[in-house]
């Protein structure tokens, strides 16, 4: 799905296409969040998204579980990228937004054509990930990065992969005198923002730049996706990259500084991050964006993590569209959706804390 801006007018004709339907066999609505099982309506239509790629993985399984509890609903996912799944969904293309960056004061500001007018969209966290930072160097199985060295060497500061800084902090390792090719994201990325928040928030002398879906340098080599990233890195020579743990495969993976500890990643050190992370200040009660807090020292945590967002409407302008999002999104949030994203993508669950505040706002949504 690639659908630009188109102005956001209040339902575009776009919005036509998803062709929804929900033909009550019963009375009354299936509650959000339970599974997918022995719905109380029997749904039918199809529902398209599109967002963020670190989903990708997750979106298969819980499409895959949807559809066989809901044999004549089709759901299509299109892991087009945060930025344009964003941009789909304002404009009325996507029923809602899969992203790894919440709403931007200025987006919760305009008009999105999928709701009802005079209505807006909220951020839902449904999926919390570790960012690997992937490598392929010749002859080197493991690697230890602390965040200033990281933030140079995507900032083309260290371009070889025996540098002194490299070296210093792997003293056992035999380092060649590659040249470094680091892969970053091409297109707009929440993964690129939440790869820069962590290092501007740790090495903030180093990596000045204000986080933001697009990578802010000049340097490296750029990839679409993040199959673009993980190819990128598998098929080059002296190369690293960042990308959802659950797409790193066999590539070698590093260990990020966290006080005075090198930390692989675990789903359970990345949720321990989140758990403690306040909620972004200044927004309604119903919309659970989450502020991280990078800079712990604790090293059964792991602060290179990201939080992905399910963008949705509260009221949709098409109660229709609205009832399939509410089925559809609240199976992704409940403990059957969670423990299929850990299982199929080695997703972190929601917790039981912040599920239940997740499952309270899709209660609502018509």
């Amino acid at each position: 799905m690639n659908i630009k801006r188109l102005g956001r007018p209040a339902v575009v004709a776009v919005a036509a296409a998803l062709v929804l339907s929900s033909c009550a066999a019963n009375e009354g609505t299936a509650p959000a969040g339970d599974a997918p099982t022995e719905t109380a309506t029997a749904l039918s239509g199809t529902l398209n998204a599109a967002g963020a790629s670190s989903q990708g993985s997750a979106q298969e399984t819980w499409t895959a579980s949807f559809q066989t509890a809901n044999p004549d609903v089709t759901i299509n996912y299109d892991p087009t990228g945060s930025g344009a799944g964003r941009e789909s969904f304002f404009a009325g293309g996507a029923a809602f937004a899969g992203s790894d960056s919440y709403l931007k004061d200025e987006e919760l500001a305009g008009e999105f054509a999928m709701c009802a007018p005079g209505t807006t969209a909220v951020d839902l966290p449904v999926y919390i990930s570790p960012i690997a930072v992937i490598f392929n160097i010749e002859g080197v199985t493991e690697l230890n990065l602390d965040a200033a060295t990281l933030a140079q060497i995507f900032k083309g500061d260290i371009t070889v992969w025996n540098d002194p800084a490299i070296v210093a902090l792997n003293p056992d390792a035999t380092l060649p005198a590659t040249n470094i090719t680091a892969v970053h994201r091409s297109d707009d990325s929440g993964t690129t923002k939440n790869f820069a928040d962590y290092l501007n928030q740790v090495a903030p002398d180093v990596w000045t730049e204000k986080p933001a879906d697009t990578f802010p340098f000049q340097t490296g080599e750029g990839a679409q996706g993040t199959s673009g990233v993980v190819s990128a890195v598998t098929t080059g020579v002296g190369t690293i990259g960042y990308a959802d743990a659950s797409r790193a495969g066999d590539l070698g993976v590093a260990k990020i500084k966290v006080g005075d500890e090198f930390v692989q990643y675990t789903a359970e050190a990345a949720a321990a991050v989140v758990a403690e992370s306040p909620m972004v200040e200044g927004r309604a009660a119903d919309d659970l964006a989450i502020s991280l807090n990078r800079k712990t020292t604790d090293p059964t945590h792991y602060p290179l993590v990201l939080v992905s967002y399910a963008i949705v409407c509260t009221d949709y302008a098409d109660a229709k569209v609205g009832e399939l999002v509410k089925s559809y999104v609240g199976f992704m949030a409940s403990d059957e959706g969670q423990k299929e994203a850990a299982a199929s993508a080695g997703a972190a669950p929601l917790s039981a804390e912040l599920q239940t505040k997740v499952a309270d706002v899709i209660a609502s949504i018509k």
